[in-house]
C-alpha cells in the first residue's frame, strides 16, 4: 500500500517539473513569479538570459543556477521563529502562582510567502493544584424552593470536596429570576411587594428580579453558607428564566465578582426550566440589542435588565471566552437536551443533569470539573481572512489526529501537543502584517502569532530610476527595464513608431516561419501576442497556447491536466496524451490485495485479464485457473519425493524458488491456508501457506503423509455377525416384554368383571316363570253385613 503512495508523489513531483508552472506563468516582475508557486524563483541577474525570453527569469530554482543565473535570484521561504518560550509549569499553587505556565511557547513570528506552508508546535498541560474560583448562580424562581433549602450548607461541603482538587479554593453567589416587566412576571399593582398573592402553596415571596450579586469571590465558606440562608425565592409568570441576563453580567464584571487572573473559572449555572435568548425581548417591548457590557450598580443588582434585550448565545459565547470562564448548566432530566445543544455554540460549556432538589450539586460540580480539567481544545482568535491554519493533535496515547484541534480523556499533569501548519492564501490587500491568538478554552495562558508577509522582493527595495542600464531611459529594478512612456525594449532601446524591418527576424521561430507565428506584432525585436477567446497565447514567438491540446469528450486534457504549448502536462495520477488514463491501482486490487489477482494487467484503473478463462472487476473470476493450492502442490510433491529440502535437489530447487519450506509433523496453524490431496498410495497429504510481504509463500509440510492401515476382513465378519445377533436378541426382548405387557393387562380385567358377578354359577339371570300372583284387597255392605272376599 506503501508503494503505491510512494510513486504518485514521485510522479506528481515529476509532473511539475515537465509542467513547469513557473515558466508558463508568464511573470513580467519578481512579485508575480512569487505568486505563481512557491518553488518559483526570480532571477535578477542583469546579464540573464536572451534578449526576447523575458519570461525565463521565473523559473525553478535548479533550472536558474543551470542556465548561469548562479546566487543571484530571489526565492523566499516560510519560516517560523519562536520569540518567548517559557517552560511549563508543574504544579498551579505556590507563592509564585503568578507565573503559571500551561501553555508554551507564548510568542512567535510567522514569514509567509504565499502558497508555501510553515509549522510550529505548541504544548497544554493541565497543571496540578492550579487555584480554582468558582461562582454559583441559582434560580430563585419559586421552583426552586425545594433546592434553596438544599444548599444551605452548601459552602462547607464543597469547600471539603474541592480541597481534595485544589487547595487554593474560593466561591462566590449569585441570584436571578426574570425582568420584572409583563409578560415576564406579575406587575399588577398588588403583585409589586409579593408576587405569591393568592398563590395557595406558597403566599409569601419577594419581588421578582433580574440579576443580584450577592457574594464576591472569598474562601470564607461560613459567609456563603450565610448568605445562602438569606435568600427567599420569588415568582415569574412565564416558564422560561432570565438566566442569560446574569451569566453575562457574572462573565463581564470581573472587578466586582472577583475573577483572578490567574486561577480556574468555573460559573455553575443552575435552574430548573429553559432561558430566555436574544428577541425575546421584543414580547416585553425591548428592542434595545444587549451591549455585552457590565451594568452592575452600587448595590450589585442589574441595573437595565428592563431596558435591554436578553444576550445572544454568539455574545454568551464571546464574553464567556473574552474572559476564560466555563460555564456549567446543571440543569434537571427534562431540560438537558435543550442545553446539550447549547454546549455546541457556547465554547468551554458542559452540562449535568440536576436533580429535583439539587442534592447532587455537590457531585454534579466535581463531575464536572473533571470533565473540564479532563480536556484541551484551542480557539483561534482575529485570524487573518488570507490565512489557512491547518492542526495536528497528539494526545496522551501518542497518537496524531490530523485535523483536530481538541484532546480528550487527559489525566491532570498531561501534555498534550499541537503541531499547527499556517499558510497564506496570497498577499493581503492592505498592510503586510497581521496578528492572531491561540487560546485554549477556558485558559489565561494564549500565544500571540505575528504574521508578516513575503510580499515584495528584496532587488525591488533599491529601483534605479534613469539607469544607464536601460540607456538613460527607464528604470532598472530586478534585472529588468521598465521603459518610459514611448521607449520599447528589454534595455529601452526603441522607440514606438520606428521601423523594425531590418530586426523583424528576431520575431521568427525560423527562417521561413511566420511572424509571431501569426498570432501576434513584432514590436522591438519582441513578440506582442494576440489575445484568444479561447485562452492565453504566449511564448518568445507567440508559438504556444493554453487551448490547442487533446480532448476527452470535449473536456481539454480530460480535465486531469494542463494545456502546455500543444501538450497536456497531466496532474498527478494520469497519464495520456490526455490525461484521460488513470494510474491509481486501488480499483484493480482483489480481496488477497493482488493487482488483477495476478492474472492480468491494471491499465487506466481497470483491470486487463491476461490468464485465460479469467474474468471480473479484478480477474477474481477464473473456473479453468489453478488455485493456489494446485499451484504449490507441485513443489510438495517433489519434497515427497525427494527426502532431502529443495536445495538438496536441482528439481525442487526450482519448483519451490518462490517459497518457504518448513517441514513439520503435525499441522496446528489456524491462520494459514489449509492444502491437502490424495496420494498414489491413497495417502492424504497436507501443507498450508501464508504470503509473505517479500512476495514469497511461507510453505509448512507434513513431513510425511497421513496413510491409514487396511482393515482386518475376520474382524470386519465377526463385527457384522455379532451385530445381526445382537439386534436380533434386542427384537426379542421387545417382542416378549410387549405381550407379557398384554397378558397382564387382559387377565386384570378378567378379574375386576368376575369380582362384579352376583349370581350362582347355576342359575339362568334371564329365567322368568310363566305364572304371576296378583293380591286383591276389596270390603262391601249388603243388608248391613260385611263380606270380606265372600258370598253367601
Amino acid at each position: 500500500i506503501e508503494l503505491p503512495h510512494l510513486l504518485r508523489v514521485l510522479l506528481a513531483v515529476t509532473i511539475f517539473q515537465c509542467l513547469n508552472i513557473c515558466t508558463s506563468g508568464s511573470a513580467t516582475s519578481c512579485e508575480e513569479c512569487l505568486l505563481i508557486h512557491p518553488k518559483c524563483a526570480w532571477c535578477f541577474k542583469e546579464d540573464f538570459g536572451s534578449l526576447r525570453s523575458v519570461t525565463s527569469r521565473c523559473d525553478l530554482k535548479a533550472n536558474l543556477v543551470k542556465n548561469g543565473c548562479g546566487d543571484e535570484f530571489e526565492s523566499p521561504a516560510s519560516s517560523t521563529q519562536v520569540l518567548r518560550s517559557l517552560p511549563l509549569s508543574s504544579k498551579g499553587s505556590s507563592p509564585a502562582s503568578s507565573d503559571v505556565i500551561q501553555m508554551t511557547p507564548q510568542k512567535i513570528a510567522l514569514n509567509l510567502r504565499p502558497g508555501d506552508k510553515t509549522t510550529f508546535q505548541l504544548q497544554v498541560r493541565q497543571v496540578e493544584d492550579y487555584p480554582v474560583d468558582l461562582y454559583y448562580l441559582m434560580d430563585l424562581s419559586l421552583s426552586m424552593k425545594d433546592d434553596l433549602d438544599s444548599i444551605r450548607n452548601l459552602g462547607t461541603k464543597l469547600a471539603e470536596e474541592m480541597g481534595k482538587l485544589t487547595s487554593n479554593f474560593r466561591l462566590g453567589f449569585g441570584s436571578f429570576v426574570d425582568k420584572n416587566i409583563s409578560p415576564f412576571s406579575y406587575t399588577a399593582p398588588r403583585y409589586q411587594t409579593n408576587p405569591c398573592i393568592g398563590y395557595k402553596l406558597f403566599p409569601n415571596c419577594v419581588p421578582s428580579f433580574g440579576f443580584r450579586h450577592l457574594l464576591p469571590l472569598t474562601d470564607r465558606v461560613d459567609s456563603f453558607n450565610e448568605e445562602v440562608r438569606k435568600q427567599r425565592v420569588s415568582r415569574n409568570r412565564d416558564a422560561p428564566e432570565g438566566g442569560f441576563d446574569a451569566v453575562l453580567q457574572a462573565a463581564v464584571c470581573k472587578e466586582k465578582i472577583g475573577w483572578r487572573k490567574d486561577a480556574l473559572h468555573l460559573l455553575v449555572f443552575t435552574t430548573d426550566d429553559v432561558p430566555h435568548i436574544a428577541l425575546d425581548g421584543k414580547l416585553g417591548g425591548l428592542v434595545q440589542p444587549h451591549d455585552g457590557q457590565c451594568h452592575l450598580n452600587e448595590a450589585n443588582e442589574y441595573t437595565v435588565s428592563n431596558q435591554m434585550d436578553y444576550p445572544s448565545l454568539a455574545l454568551l459565547g464571546e464574553k464567556l471566552a473574552e474572559n476564560n470562564i466555563n460555564l456549567i448548566f446543571a440543569v434537571t432530566k427534562s431540560h438537558y437536551m435543550l442545553y446539550k445543544n447549547f454546549t455546541a455554540l457556547i465554547p468551554g460549556t458542559t452540562v449535568e443533569i440536576l436533580h429535583g432538589d439539587s442534592k447532587n450539586i455537590i457531585q454534579l460540580i466535581i463531575n464536572a470539573y473533571n470533565s473540564i480539567r479532563s480536556k484541551v481544545e484551542l480557539s483561534v482568535w482575529d485570524q487573518p481572512e488570507d490565512l489557512n491554519l491547518f492542526f495536528t493533535a497528539t494526545c496522551q496515547d501518542g497518537v496524531s489526529y490530523p485535523g483536530q484541534r481538541k484532546c480528550e480523556g487527559l489525566k491532570i499533569g498531561d501534555t498534550a501537543t499541537f503541531e499547527v501548519a499556517a499558510e497564506a492564501r496570497g498577499c493581503p490587500g492592505g498592510p503586510a502584517a497581521a496578528a492572531f491568538t491561540l487560546r485554549p478554552v477556558g485558559f489565561r495562558d494564549s500565544l500571540q502569532v505575528a504574521v508578516a508577509y513575503h510580499c515584495r522582493c528584496g532587488c525591488s527595495a533599491g529601483p534605479e530610476p534613469d539607469s544607464a542600464r536601460c540607456g538613460g531611459k527607464g528604470t532598472y529594478v530586478c534585472g529588468l527595464c521598465e521603459c518610459q512612456p514611448g521607449h520599447l525594449g528589454s534595455r529601452c532601446e526603441c522607440q514606438e513608431g520606428e521601423s523594425q524591418s531590418g530586426r523583424q527576424h528576431l520575431c521568427r521561430e525560423a527562417e521561413g516561419r511566420p511572424l509571431c507565428s501569426g498570432r501576434g506584432e513584432c514590436s522591438c525585436n519582441q513578440c506582442s501576442c494576440f489575445e484568444s477567446e479561447f485562452g492565453k497565447i504566449y511564448g518568445p514567438f507567440c508559438q504556444c497556447d493554453n487551448f490547442s491540446c487533446a480532448r476527452n469528450r470535449g473536456v481539454l486534457c480530460s480535465g486531469h491536466g494542463e494545456c502546455h504549448c500543444g501538450e497536456c502536462k497531466c496532474h498527478a495520477g494520469y497519464i495520456g496524451d490526455n490525461c484521460n488514463c488513470s494510474t491509481d491501482i486501488s480499483t484493480c486490487l482483489a480481496k488477497d490485495g493482488q493487482v488483477c489477482s495476478d492474472r492480468g494487467r491494471c491499465v487506466c484503473g481497470q483491470c486487463q485479464c491476461t490468464e485465460p478463462g479469467a474474468f471480473g472487476e479484478t480477474c477474481e473470476k477464473c473456473p479453468t485457473c489453478p488455485d493456489a493450492c494446485s499451484t504449490k502442490r507441485d513443489c510438495v510433491e517433489c519434497l515427497l519425493l525427494h527426502s532431502g529440502g529443495p536445495a538438496e535437489n536441482q528439481t525442487c530447487h526450482s519448483l519451490c524458488k518462490d517459497e518457504v519450506v518448513t517441514r513439520v509433523d503435525t499441522i496446528d496453524d489456524q491462520e494459514a491456508v489449509l492444502c491437502f490431496y490424495k496420494t498414489a498410495k491413497d495417502c492424504v497429504m497436507m501443507f498450508t501457506y501464508t504470503e509473505l510481504p517479500s512476495g514469497k509463500s511461507n510453505l509448512t509440510v507434513l513431513k510425511e503423509p497421513e496413510c491409514g492401515t487396511a482393515p482386518d476382513a475376520t474382524t470386519i465378519l465377526l463385527a457384522v455377525v455379532g451385530s445381526i445377533l445382537l439386534i436380533g436378541i434386542a427384537l426379542l426382548a421387545i417382542w416378549k416384554l410387549l405381550v407379557t405387557i398384554h397378558d397382564r393387562r387382559e387377565f386384570a380385567k378378567f378379574q375386576s368383571e368376575r369380582s362384579r358377578a352376583r349370581y350362582e354359577m347355576a342359575s339362568n339371570p334371564l329365567y322368568r316363570k310363566p305364572i304371576s300372583t296378583h293380591s286383591v284387597d276389596f270390603t262391601f255392605n249388603k243388608f248391613n253385613k260385611s263380606y270380606n272376599g265372600t258370598v253367601d
